[in-house]
Protein backbone atom coordinates (compact mmCIF):
# COMPACT_ATOMS: atom_id res chain seq x y z
CA UNK A 1 0.00 0.00 0.00
CA UNK A 2 1.21 3.46 -0.97
CA UNK A 3 0.39 6.50 0.83
CA UNK A 4 -0.26 10.31 -0.08
CA UNK A 5 -0.86 13.33 2.33
CA UNK A 6 -4.12 14.44 3.26
CA UNK A 7 -4.09 18.55 2.23
CA UNK A 8 -2.29 19.89 5.01
CA UNK A 9 -3.01 18.14 7.60
CA UNK A 10 0.54 16.48 8.07
CA UNK A 11 -1.35 13.00 7.73
CA UNK A 12 -0.53 9.83 4.96
CA UNK A 13 -3.11 8.22 4.29
CA UNK A 14 -3.72 5.28 1.99
CA UNK A 15 -4.28 5.67 -1.87
CA UNK A 16 -7.13 3.11 -1.69
CA UNK A 17 -9.04 4.12 1.38
CA UNK A 18 -12.23 2.39 2.90
CA UNK A 19 -15.78 4.19 1.93
CA UNK A 20 -18.14 3.04 4.40
CA UNK A 21 -21.42 3.92 2.76
CA UNK A 22 -22.43 0.15 1.69
CA UNK A 23 -21.90 -1.40 5.07
CA UNK A 24 -24.17 1.12 6.90
CA UNK A 25 -27.29 0.51 3.94
CA UNK A 26 -28.78 1.60 1.09
CA UNK A 27 -26.90 -1.70 -0.64
CA UNK A 28 -29.14 -3.86 -0.33
CA UNK A 29 -28.55 -7.00 2.16
CA UNK A 30 -25.52 -5.99 4.14
CA UNK A 31 -24.77 -8.42 7.63
CA UNK A 32 -22.89 -6.83 10.32
CA UNK A 33 -20.24 -10.03 10.63
CA UNK A 34 -19.36 -9.57 6.96
CA UNK A 35 -18.60 -5.92 7.25
CA UNK A 36 -16.29 -6.13 10.32
CA UNK A 37 -14.41 -8.61 8.61
CA UNK A 38 -14.12 -6.59 5.18
CA UNK A 39 -13.28 -3.46 7.63
CA UNK A 40 -10.25 -5.34 9.56
CA UNK A 41 -8.98 -6.89 6.19
CA UNK A 42 -8.97 -3.38 5.04
CA UNK A 43 -7.02 -2.35 8.09
CA UNK A 44 -4.51 -5.34 7.61
CA UNK A 45 -3.99 -4.96 3.60
CA UNK A 46 -2.72 -1.26 4.64
CA UNK A 47 -5.79 0.81 4.32
CA UNK A 48 -5.70 3.96 7.35
CA UNK A 49 -8.47 6.11 5.90
CA UNK A 50 -12.42 5.19 6.63
CA UNK A 51 -14.98 7.41 5.01
CA UNK A 52 -18.72 7.62 7.16
CA UNK A 53 -21.05 9.58 7.39
CA UNK A 54 -24.13 9.76 10.19
CA UNK A 55 -26.40 9.29 7.68
CA UNK A 56 -25.37 6.25 6.37
CA UNK A 57 -27.36 3.32 8.53
CA UNK A 58 -28.34 6.15 10.82
CA UNK A 59 -25.49 5.40 12.48
CA UNK A 60 -24.79 1.93 12.00
CA UNK A 61 -21.84 2.29 9.37
CA UNK A 62 -20.24 5.13 12.28
CA UNK A 63 -20.42 2.52 14.63
CA UNK A 64 -19.23 -0.52 12.85
CA UNK A 65 -15.95 1.56 12.02
CA UNK A 66 -15.82 2.42 15.74
CA UNK A 67 -16.26 -1.40 16.59
CA UNK A 68 -13.33 -2.50 13.74
CA UNK A 69 -11.07 0.39 14.19
CA UNK A 70 -11.20 -0.93 18.48
CA UNK A 71 -8.96 -4.45 17.31
CA UNK A 72 -6.26 -2.28 15.87
CA UNK A 73 -4.94 -0.38 19.58
CA UNK A 74 -1.53 0.60 18.24
CA UNK A 75 -2.29 1.36 14.78
CA UNK A 76 -3.49 5.39 13.52
CA UNK A 77 -5.99 4.94 11.61
CA UNK A 78 -8.12 8.21 9.97
CA UNK A 79 -12.39 8.56 10.54
CA UNK A 80 -13.84 11.04 8.17
CA UNK A 81 -17.37 11.22 8.73
CA UNK A 82 -20.02 13.76 7.49
CA UNK A 83 -22.64 15.88 8.73
CA UNK A 84 -25.72 17.24 7.19
CA UNK A 85 -28.13 15.01 5.56
CA UNK A 86 -29.73 14.13 8.48
CA UNK A 87 -31.34 17.85 7.91
CA UNK A 88 -35.07 17.25 6.95
CA UNK A 89 -35.98 19.31 5.08
CA UNK A 90 -32.43 19.60 3.67
CA UNK A 91 -31.87 23.28 3.53
CA UNK A 92 -28.91 25.55 3.70
CA UNK A 93 -30.66 27.29 6.51
CA UNK A 94 -30.15 24.09 8.47
CA UNK A 95 -26.21 24.12 8.03
CA UNK A 96 -26.24 26.11 11.44
CA UNK A 97 -24.06 26.45 15.05
CA UNK A 98 -26.61 24.80 17.24
CA UNK A 99 -27.67 21.58 13.91
CA UNK A 100 -23.51 21.49 14.02
CA UNK A 101 -23.38 20.96 17.90
CA UNK A 102 -25.77 18.13 17.73
CA UNK A 103 -24.09 16.12 14.74
CA UNK A 104 -20.85 16.26 16.29
CA UNK A 105 -21.97 15.05 19.28
CA UNK A 106 -23.88 12.20 18.05
CA UNK A 107 -21.19 11.12 15.69
CA UNK A 108 -18.36 11.42 18.80
CA UNK A 109 -20.83 8.70 20.50
CA UNK A 110 -20.99 6.59 17.44
CA UNK A 111 -17.28 6.15 16.97
CA UNK A 112 -16.52 6.46 20.53
CA UNK A 113 -14.09 8.89 20.34
CA UNK A 114 -13.28 12.45 22.00
CA UNK A 115 -12.53 14.15 18.95
CA UNK A 116 -13.34 13.84 15.08
CA UNK A 117 -10.43 12.99 12.84
CA UNK A 118 -12.06 14.64 9.93
CA UNK A 119 -15.77 16.09 9.20
CA UNK A 120 -17.21 16.87 6.36
CA UNK A 121 -20.25 18.81 5.22
CA UNK A 122 -22.01 16.15 3.24
CA UNK A 123 -23.14 17.29 -0.31
CA UNK A 124 -24.72 20.98 1.16
CA UNK A 125 -27.04 22.80 -0.86
CA UNK A 126 -25.18 25.22 -2.61
CA UNK A 127 -26.38 28.30 -1.28
CA UNK A 128 -23.89 27.50 2.03
CA UNK A 129 -20.77 28.35 0.23
CA UNK A 130 -22.37 31.95 0.25
CA UNK A 131 -22.65 31.63 4.15
CA UNK A 132 -18.84 32.55 5.86
CA UNK A 133 -20.87 31.56 9.00
CA UNK A 134 -21.08 27.82 8.66
CA UNK A 135 -17.36 27.52 8.25
CA UNK A 136 -16.73 29.64 11.25
CA UNK A 137 -18.92 27.45 12.96
CA UNK A 138 -16.29 24.53 12.04
CA UNK A 139 -13.65 26.82 12.74
CA UNK A 140 -14.86 27.21 16.25
CA UNK A 141 -15.52 23.22 16.81
CA UNK A 142 -11.77 22.63 15.39
CA UNK A 143 -11.35 25.46 18.45
CA UNK A 144 -13.21 23.71 21.28
CA UNK A 145 -11.34 20.43 20.14
CA UNK A 146 -14.66 18.37 18.94
CA UNK A 147 -12.82 18.10 15.66
CA UNK A 148 -9.25 18.47 14.07
CA UNK A 149 -9.84 19.17 10.35
CA UNK A 150 -12.59 19.47 8.08
CA UNK A 151 -13.79 19.49 4.53
CA UNK A 152 -16.44 18.93 2.21
CA UNK A 153 -18.37 16.17 -0.12
CA UNK A 154 -19.77 17.74 -3.23
CA UNK A 155 -21.56 17.00 -6.22
CA UNK A 156 -20.30 19.31 -8.53
CA UNK A 157 -16.91 20.66 -9.66
CA UNK A 158 -18.39 24.48 -9.13
CA UNK A 159 -19.32 23.58 -5.51
CA UNK A 160 -15.73 21.75 -5.12
CA UNK A 161 -14.28 25.01 -6.87
CA UNK A 162 -16.49 27.18 -4.09
CA UNK A 163 -15.14 25.35 -1.50
CA UNK A 164 -11.29 26.54 -1.93
CA UNK A 165 -12.52 29.92 -1.21
CA UNK A 166 -12.25 28.97 2.72
CA UNK A 167 -9.33 29.01 4.39
CA UNK A 168 -9.66 25.69 6.59
CA UNK A 169 -11.01 23.28 4.18
CA UNK A 170 -8.42 20.72 4.14
CA UNK A 171 -10.37 18.07 1.81
CA UNK A 172 -12.71 18.02 -1.32
CA UNK A 173 -15.20 14.84 -1.57
CA UNK A 174 -15.81 14.64 -4.95
CA UNK A 175 -17.29 11.74 -7.70
CA UNK A 176 -14.03 10.92 -9.76
CA UNK A 177 -13.48 7.73 -11.76
CA UNK A 178 -13.78 6.72 -15.63
CA UNK A 179 -17.29 8.28 -15.85
CA UNK A 180 -16.31 11.31 -14.52
CA UNK A 181 -13.49 13.55 -16.13
CA UNK A 182 -14.67 16.62 -15.51
CA UNK A 183 -12.54 17.27 -12.35
CA UNK A 184 -9.58 16.89 -13.40
CA UNK A 185 -10.19 19.36 -16.27
CA UNK A 186 -11.56 22.33 -14.22
CA UNK A 187 -10.78 21.70 -10.48
CA UNK A 188 -7.80 19.17 -9.47
CA UNK A 189 -5.04 21.56 -10.29
CA UNK A 190 -6.48 24.63 -8.35
CA UNK A 191 -6.79 21.95 -5.12
CA UNK A 192 -3.53 20.56 -5.80
CA UNK A 193 -1.73 24.65 -5.76
CA UNK A 194 -4.22 25.34 -2.61
CA UNK A 195 -2.84 22.23 -1.06
CA UNK A 196 -6.53 20.84 -0.45
CA UNK A 197 -6.50 16.82 -0.59
CA UNK A 198 -9.05 15.26 -2.88
CA UNK A 199 -10.96 12.37 -1.76
CA UNK A 200 -12.06 10.67 -5.03
CA UNK A 201 -15.70 9.03 -4.00
CA UNK A 202 -18.02 6.62 -6.18
CA UNK A 203 -14.67 5.32 -7.40
CA UNK A 204 -16.61 2.25 -8.82
CA UNK A 205 -19.78 4.01 -10.21
CA UNK A 206 -22.38 2.07 -8.20
CA UNK A 207 -20.79 -1.22 -9.13
CA UNK A 208 -20.84 -0.39 -12.67
CA UNK A 209 -16.62 -0.44 -13.04
CA UNK A 210 -16.44 -3.42 -11.39
CA UNK A 211 -17.15 -4.98 -14.77
CA UNK A 212 -19.48 -7.58 -13.05
CA UNK A 213 -22.87 -6.08 -13.70
CA UNK A 214 -25.20 -7.28 -17.08
CA UNK A 215 -27.99 -6.50 -18.54
CA UNK A 216 -29.41 -9.63 -16.71
CA UNK A 217 -28.71 -7.90 -12.74
CA UNK A 218 -31.25 -7.19 -10.75
CA UNK A 219 -31.27 -5.00 -7.77
CA UNK A 220 -33.08 -4.90 -3.98
CA UNK A 221 -36.15 -2.81 -2.99
CA UNK A 222 -33.45 -1.14 -0.56
CA UNK A 223 -30.91 -0.88 -2.90
CA UNK A 224 -30.33 2.74 -4.26
CA UNK A 225 -29.19 1.40 -7.90
CA UNK A 226 -33.04 0.37 -7.75
CA UNK A 227 -35.11 3.41 -5.67
CA UNK A 228 -32.82 5.93 -6.95
CA UNK A 229 -32.02 5.21 -10.62
CA UNK A 230 -34.04 8.30 -12.00
CA UNK A 231 -32.78 10.33 -8.37
CA UNK A 232 -35.97 10.03 -6.71
CA UNK A 233 -34.59 10.36 -3.29
CA UNK A 234 -31.25 11.87 -3.51
CA UNK A 235 -28.81 13.55 -6.85
CA UNK A 236 -28.66 10.81 -9.57
CA UNK A 237 -25.42 11.52 -10.25
CA UNK A 238 -24.62 8.85 -6.86
CA UNK A 239 -26.29 6.26 -8.54
CA UNK A 240 -24.11 4.80 -11.63
CA UNK A 241 -22.29 8.49 -11.50
CA UNK A 242 -25.39 8.85 -13.45
CA UNK A 243 -24.79 7.19 -16.32
CA UNK A 244 -27.88 5.71 -18.03
CA UNK A 245 -27.63 2.26 -17.14
CA UNK A 246 -27.49 1.07 -21.04
CA UNK A 247 -24.80 3.02 -21.40
CA UNK A 248 -22.75 2.11 -18.42
CA UNK A 249 -22.56 -1.26 -19.75
CA UNK A 250 -21.45 -0.57 -23.11
CA UNK A 251 -18.84 1.65 -21.97
CA UNK A 252 -17.60 -1.07 -19.69
CA UNK A 253 -17.65 -3.38 -22.22
CA UNK A 254 -15.40 -1.01 -24.61
CA UNK A 255 -13.32 -0.93 -21.68
CA UNK A 256 -12.68 -4.07 -21.53
CA UNK A 257 -9.83 -4.62 -23.77
CA UNK A 258 -7.44 -1.70 -22.42
CA UNK A 259 -7.29 -4.03 -18.85
CA UNK A 260 -3.36 -5.18 -18.42
CA UNK A 261 -3.39 -8.91 -17.91
CA UNK A 262 -3.63 -9.90 -14.51
CA UNK A 263 -5.55 -7.02 -13.03
CA UNK A 264 -9.18 -6.83 -12.34
CA UNK A 265 -11.62 -4.81 -13.80
CA UNK A 266 -12.24 -2.88 -10.63
CA UNK A 267 -8.28 -3.26 -10.13
CA UNK A 268 -7.97 -1.28 -13.63
CA UNK A 269 -10.76 1.33 -12.47
CA UNK A 270 -8.91 2.05 -9.03
CA UNK A 271 -5.46 2.33 -10.98
CA UNK A 272 -6.55 4.71 -13.18
CA UNK A 273 -7.72 7.02 -10.42
CA UNK A 274 -4.65 6.96 -8.86
CA UNK A 275 -2.78 8.09 -12.28
CA UNK A 276 -3.66 11.22 -11.26
CA UNK A 277 -1.16 12.64 -8.49
CA UNK A 278 -3.61 15.34 -7.25
CA UNK A 279 -6.22 12.40 -5.68
CA UNK A 280 -5.41 11.56 -2.31
CA UNK A 281 -7.11 8.76 -1.79
CA UNK A 282 -10.14 6.74 -3.79
CA UNK A 283 -12.80 5.71 -1.29
CA UNK A 284 -14.05 2.58 -3.04
CA UNK A 285 -16.77 0.56 -0.73
CA UNK A 286 -16.52 -3.29 0.37
CA UNK A 287 -19.31 -5.65 1.91
CA UNK A 288 -17.34 -8.68 1.92
CA UNK A 289 -13.04 -9.50 2.86
CA UNK A 290 -12.66 -10.59 -0.69
CA UNK A 291 -13.68 -7.43 -1.79
CA UNK A 292 -11.51 -5.23 0.43
CA UNK A 293 -8.37 -7.31 -0.31
CA UNK A 294 -8.85 -6.47 -3.93
CA UNK A 295 -9.55 -2.94 -3.79
CA UNK A 296 -6.28 -2.29 -1.66
CA UNK A 297 -4.39 -4.45 -4.22
CA UNK A 298 -4.97 -1.65 -6.79
CA UNK A 299 -2.43 0.42 -5.19
CA UNK A 300 0.84 -2.41 -5.70
CA UNK A 301 0.26 -2.76 -9.63
CA UNK A 302 1.60 -0.50 -11.85
CA UNK A 303 0.73 2.73 -13.80
CA UNK A 304 -0.98 2.39 -16.81
CA UNK A 305 0.49 3.42 -20.19
CA UNK A 306 -0.34 6.63 -22.19
CA UNK A 307 -2.42 4.45 -24.77
CA UNK A 308 -4.99 3.30 -22.14
CA UNK A 309 -5.47 6.30 -20.61
CA UNK A 310 -6.24 8.07 -24.67
CA UNK A 311 -8.15 4.72 -24.81
CA UNK A 312 -10.63 5.40 -21.90
CA UNK A 313 -10.55 9.14 -22.49
CA UNK A 314 -12.05 8.56 -26.25
CA UNK A 315 -14.62 5.78 -24.72
CA UNK A 316 -15.85 8.71 -21.83
CA UNK A 317 -15.98 11.36 -24.28
CA UNK A 318 -17.84 9.63 -27.30
CA UNK A 319 -20.38 7.57 -24.90
CA UNK A 320 -20.17 9.31 -21.23
CA UNK A 321 -19.72 13.00 -21.26
CA UNK A 322 -23.25 13.83 -23.50
CA UNK A 323 -24.94 12.40 -20.15
CA UNK A 324 -22.70 13.83 -17.32
CA UNK A 325 -20.13 16.66 -18.35
CA UNK A 326 -22.00 20.06 -18.25
CA UNK A 327 -24.70 18.57 -15.42
CA UNK A 328 -21.60 18.16 -12.89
Amino acid sequence: MKYRPLGRTGWLVSEISFGAWAIGGSWGKVDDRDSLAALRTAIESGMNFIDTADVYGDGRSERLVADAVRDFPGQRIYIATKAGRLLNPHTASGYNRANFGAFVDRSLANLKTDALDLLQLHCPPPEVYAMPEVFGALDDLMRAGKIRHYGVSVETVEEALQALKFPNVQSVQIIFNLFRHKPADAFFQKAKAAQVGILARVPLASGMLTGKLTKESRFAKDDHRNFNLHGELFDVGETFSGVPYETGLQAVDELRPSVPQGMSFTQFALRWILMFDAVTCAIPGAKTPTQARDNAAASDLGPLNSGTMERARGIYDRLVRPHVHSRW
